[in-house]
Order: structure tokens, then sequence, then C-alpha cells
């Protein structure tokens, strides 16, 4: 073997040159760091040849799963054909203006327009400028503020932390920055005491007229918030929340906001999802399923409500990126999304898998450390619990969900937890057995950590 390439020599290069991202260097080079060699299927493989099951999609997003050769080859094309062209100066590229038309064509005929990023992060940017831009074409510049939800997770920027309203990015870097507000989560286990998970529902939402009234409605130009909280632990609103958010925006003329971008192509069983819980939004950032994560890719999606103002009102919207549209990435994005369609994966999670996953999921209930097990589609949140008849949690949450991660990994499954919630976003193409070991491999986490005694 090439020195260069042996797994050991890999893993000290690493440590010695490559800062992690969400990662403490000092905990890593005690630790080491676990090399991924190849993926195939649900499947991926480290350096050693160990196999693991990738029941998180690596990061929410490889939607169709490793190895499709189908966008190596036209990537392949592209890259010979053109391998890049900017989208400024009243210029576009072949793959560019077919990947939007693809796009919107799922939308229901409510968003005809779209605006390519490289990331989630940098769609995040994007529709926060794009929305005070707005207002201020229709003669209120004052609708500047925006209101986001605690525990939601919008990306790592600067606007992007700062919308999102995890604590711990906050205290670094100074944020969140002007103009942001944050009401609470609808994350009934938790939060929601002896209120019915409906009541729950409406008295989280309505957090959000308050909000308006204390800032002024001529003050706020939008609400963000993910149809499903990724990050913050896979939580699902109760069926009463969004239609009670949907009636506020629009009754207090704020603009809708659907982060999409762990939600669309097809991770719910609908293209969007917003789709999934009947609401009509007027920006929707997109990203990770865009290209299941097999280039890097993101965007905008924008209502014709706002797309009008932007071409009539705005003309020169002073925003874009180098990279804005690359050809290579949206040939790649073009060819994930024929693979989803032609193999019918957003059909075939509302129809099939996610049905099964959703049942094999909620078995895990029965267990006495869990105290709720919930799904959409190919998403699911576990909640631990260490009295699941009161509700009550860990007296330290991140030590019972990483005692449960840990052993799903050693023993070759690939979870994420976020404090006392086991998370799982498996490839879209999961079957049935496959989804049978993750459950499996799960349950032999929960019983690790039942046999840990954890207060």
């Amino acid at each position: 073997m090439n020195q260069i390439h042996n797994p050991s020599n890999l893993a000290a290069i690493d440590l010695a040159h490559h800062l992690h991202p969400f990662g403490d260097m000092k905990q890593l080079g005690e630790k080491g760091v676990r090399v991924i060699a190849r993926g195939e299927g649900v499947y991926i493989y480290d350096s050693q040849g160990k196999k693991y099951l990738d029941g998180f999609a690596g990061l929410w997003c490889v939607n169709i799963g490793y190895g499709r050769r189908e966008i190596a080859d036209a990537v392949s094309r592209q890259m010979n054909e053109l391998p890049y062209y900017n989208s400024f100066f009243g210029t576009t590229t072949p793959p560019t203006a077919l990947l939007a038309q693809k796009i919107t064509a799922h939308t229901g005929g409510r968003m005809n327009h779209v605006f390519f990023t490289n990331s989630g992060s940098e769609a995040t940017d994007t529709w926060f400028r794009m929305a005070r831009v707005y207002w201020a074409a229709l003669g209120k510049p004052t609708k500047t503020h925006v209101i986001a939800r605690r525990n939601g997770y919008h990306g790592s920027t600067v606007a992007g932390a700062s919308l999102g309203g995890m604590k711990h990015m906050h205290e670094q870097g100074n944020l969140p920055i002007e103009g942001i507000s944050h009401i609470g989560q609808p994350y009934w286990y938790a939060e929601g005491g002896d209120l019915s998970p409906a009541d729950f529902g409406l008295k989280a939402a309505r957090e959000l007229e308050t909000k308006i009234d204390e800032l002024g409605e001529d003050n706020v130009a939008a609400f963000v918030a993910e149809p499903v909280q990724g990050a913050g632990g896979v939580i699902i609103p109760p069926d009463t929340y969004w239609p009670e958010i949907a009636r506020i925006c629009r009754e207090r003329n704020i603009l809708l906001v659907a982060d999409e971008v762990i939600c669309g192509f097809g991770r719910l069983g609908t293209w969007f999802g917003h789709q999934h819980f009947g609401f009509e939004a007027d920006l929707a950032p997109v990203a990770k399923g865009l290209s299941s994560g097999y280039l890097p890719i993101g965007g905008v999606l924008v209502s014709d409500r706002v797309a009008r103002v932007m071409i009539e009102e705005v003309g020169d919207f002073n925003h874009g990126y180098t990279y804005s549209g690359h050809p290579v990435c949206a040939a790649a994005a073009l060819e994930n999304l024929r693979i989803i369609e032609e193999e019918a994966l957003v059909e075939r999670v509302r129809d099939d898998i996610g049905p099964y996953f959703a049942a094999a999921w909620k078995s895990l209930e029965d267990h006495e450390v869990v105290g709720q097990a919930e799904s959409i589609g190919l998403i699911g949140g576990l909640q631990l619990a260490a009295d699941k008849s009161t509700r009550q949690r860990f007296a330290k949450p991140d030590d019972a969900g990483v005692a449960v991660r840990n052993h799903c990994l050693e023993n070759g499954l690939v979870m994420r937890a976020t404090a006392d919630r086991m998370l799982a976003s498996p490839a879209l193409i999961i079957t049935r057995s496959e989804v049978d070991q993750m459950i499996e491999t799960v349950r032999g986490g929960l019983d690790h950590l039942r046999e840990q005694r954890l207060p």
C-alpha cells in the first residue's frame, strides 16, 4: 500500500492539518479520526474495511444511496463539455436552466423560480437578504426583523447561526446579529407539560403572534422554521401547529419561510416538507437531497408573490456567488432528481418503506428507556427517558444519547444523538431488511443504556 494511503498515516495527516467542522480538535487528537473509504447503497466502509449501515444518510442528504454510477457519468460528461461558467452578466448554462425547471416542477405551481447557492447555509443568507429587499421594494423598509425558533438550525454562516436558535452556537462569535428574535419550539414531550399535544401546538404557534405584537408588524419581515426540526432532535410538531403558523403569517403580512434543507426531496414522503404539513411557503431554502450530497449545491425556492417583486420592482439584486448554478453540480443534481422520479422514491417513502419504517421505529417505544418514538417518512426521533411513565429525562441527557450512539457505531450502525434524542434519516432506497437491521442494532443500544443505570 502506498504510504500516503495507509489508514493510520491518513489519520495522522488529517489531525495535523484538517480543522473539522463542529469538531473538538483536542478530543479528536486524543481519540483519533475514522477514515471513511467508500460507500455502496446504504452502507459505508472505513479504511480498515469495517462495514456500517449509514442510518443518517451522511448528513441527512444521501437520499439515493452511495455508489450511483449514473451521477458519476453525468458529472464526467459535463466536466468534459463545460466544467464551469458563471451565472452573472446575463448568462446561464444548459444544466443550470434545466435544473431550475426540474425543481420548480415539483412545487405545485406556486414557486416557479429558484436562486442557486452552494449550500443550505448560503441559501439562508440569500433568502434573509431577499426578504428585506422585497419589503423595501414595496415601500416598507422597516420590515427587516426575522423571527425564528429556539433550537432550530439554519446553517453556520453568521446569518444562519444567528437565525438558528442554538445557544452553543450563539456563544461563539457574538451572535445572534441584530434584527433576529426567537420564539419557542413545538417540542411537546419536553415542554408540553400537562397540555395535550394539540393544545400545546396552538400555544407554541401563538408565541409568534405575541412576538409580532411585541416587535410591531411593520418591523417584521419573515418567520422561518424547519417543517420538522432536524439537528434540534427531529422535533415533529403537533398537527395543530403549522395551520396556526400559516394563519398568523397570512393575517399579519409576514413572509413564511420553510427551511427545506433537510425535509426537501422526498424525506417526508413528499417533495417538500411544507407539502406534507399542508401550508404554503413564500421562500424555501433547499440543499442536501437536491444532489444527494454527491456535489455541493443549494438554492432558494421563490414564490410567485416574491419573484414578481424581485423581477419587476427590484431589478438588480446585488447578491450571488461565483459558483451559483455551477454546471457540474447542476448536472449531478439533475441526474439525482431523474433517479428520484424514475424510481418513484418519493412515492416509495410515502406508501411503502416509510410506513414500514414508522411501524418498526414505533416498536422501540416498548423499551423501558424510550419515552417516545415518532417519525414521518424516513426521518425519526427517539426520545430517551429515565422514567417513561412521568416523561422524566436523564439527569445528564448528553451522556444517555452518546451511550446509545456509540454502542450502535461499535456494532455497525451510524446514528446521531442530540442530547437524549436519537435521530435517524436513512437513504430513501433502504430496504425492509435493512430497516430491521437498524432497529435490532438500536434496540441493542437501548439495552446497553439500561445496563448503564444512569440517573
